[in-house]
């Protein structure tokens, strides 16, 4: 079968520029949304899609709909209704059991007095030019706060490659030497990227399903080659479709291996995440945050998000009182193996019981473990790669497009955005 133009993936990006396009879609899975889908487990033996007395979880862990362009927001909310949230989040060092308000360099009242006026001391006085992400954060926060805080989660973050990579996201760490003295001695307003947040009143997989309903999408079809000169797309299940233009959300490493392309040059690296899915008792110290950035665990985790301080939505209908729904993030270096089996076991085990010595959990009913191959990219410091893969598989007639399709960090709305414009832009004109 011919296409002029087919879309690769049903995530928010392909949906978005499916629905603007009408261009068909092709996506692995058996429904839409990619790593943004929510779906549910229960403790018996009913089906798993009884939602009312089931766990909400999503596939990649909580994914807050941050940012983006009022028309893309304004989109959303006509789509699925959705409610509005100022972020809470904290720092916690689990040694002491401190919480200290996001971000660590603006709520240095919450450290001790040498601490604080050290890393005062540090910050006003950085003045080097760095080349990678931990000189970067030496050069901001000086050796105090990276020590304390930067640099370990850092090395978890990034699966150890936060000494090697280029300076990436610099607005997800602000650095603002008044703020930083405001927030020694009183409050600090909130900064960052994500201040505020969206979320589907319905979950996540209402967002997508609404969108999947106004695009044509066909399921189960796994692209597994991609072939530039005969300009054919080979599917797992032994199909095949022409096209004479792909507009792929596949991550960019892959889009380019499964053409044979190649970008001339070191590709950059990446990070998968293995995110944890529990529901639980609560515990009697549970937190009210939205998330936790953890700079030291047993288990090696450096994120601790929690569903249920959203909403309740994510908790069995009869028990939102006394149960709770989290997720758990993990980061490994791209290309190694996926934990399975008795490590994979061990390390389920292992965090339920440091949650339930941190007093976050009682017992947990539900441990469901996701993975998230490409999750975070990065780059090598002078690196071309991305803009050369990026120029080679555009001249074969692929456009990469969305956060992982172009390798970069960004939310759903800008997502949406990117989906709208490529699919408005390659639309066929009639």
């Amino acid at each position: 079968m011919s296409e002029d133009t087919l879309i690769l993936g049903a995530g928010m990006t392909g949906l978005a520029a499916g629905l603007v396009s009408g261009l068909p879609v092709v996506e692995a899975a058996a429904g839409p949304g990619g790593i943004c889908s929510s779906y549910y487990r229960n403790t018996g033996t009913g089906s798993p899609e009884a939602e009312a007395e089931s766990y909400r979880f999503e596939i990649g862990g909580g994914h807050w709909i941050f940012g983006g362009d009022p028309g893309v927001l304004d989109f959303i909310e006509r789509l699925t209704p959705c409610r509005r949230y100022a972020r809470k989040s904290s720092v916690y060092f689990p040694e002491n059991g401190l919480f200290v308000p996001y971000p660590l360099q603006n709520n240095l009242r919450y450290l001790d007095g040498d601490t604080a006026s050290q890393a005062l001391e540090e910050m006003a006085g950085a003045s080097d030019v760095p080349a990678t992400m931990h000189d970067w954060l030496l050069a901001s926060f000086g050796p105090t706060l990276t020590g304390l805080f930067f640099g370990p989660f850092h090395d978890l973050y990034t699966a150890g490659l936060f000494r090697e990579i280029a300076p990436q996201d610099p607005y997800k760490s602000p650095v603002n030497l008044r703020m930083a003295l405001r927030g020694a001695f009183s409050a600090a307003p909130s900064v960052g990227y994500n201040t505020t947040f969206l979320y589907p009143e319905a979950g996540l997989d209402a967002l997508a399903l609404r969108m999947a309903e106004h695009c044509r999408v066909d399921y189960g079809r796994e692209v597994i080659a991609i072939d530039p000169s005969r300009r054919e797309v080979s599917f797992a299940d032994g199909g095949g479709r022409r096209y004479q233009r792909l507009i792929s959300t596949l991550p960019l490493n892959h889009a380019l291996s499964m053409s044979g392309l190649e970008a001339g040059e070191r590709p950059d690296p990446y990070t998968s995440v293995l995110v944890l899915n529990i529901g639980a008792r609560r515990g009697a110290r549970y937190p009210d945050d939205h998330w936790l950035y953890v700079p030291q665990s047993r288990s090696g985790f450096h994120r601790v998000g929690f569903y249920s301080n959203v909403d309740r939505s994510f908790l069995p209908a009869s028990r939102p009182e006394e149960t709770v729904s989290l997720y758990i993030e993990r980061a490994f270096l791209g290309g190694e193996p996926r934990p399975a089996g008795d490590a994979l076991r061990r390390y389920c085990d292992s965090v339920v019981q440091e949650l339930t010595d941190w007093g976050f959990i009682g017992d947990a009913e539900i441990v469901d473990p996701t993975w998230i191959d490409v999750a975070y990219t990065w780059s090598w410091p002078g690196s071309s790669w991305r803009v050369k893969a990026i120029e080679a598989l555009q001249e074969a007639g692929i456009f990469q497009v969305g956060r992982y399709g172009r390798w970069v960090f960004q939310g759903i709305a800008d997502s949406v955005r990117d989906g709208f414009v490529i699919g408005g832009a390659l639309r066929p004109i009639v």
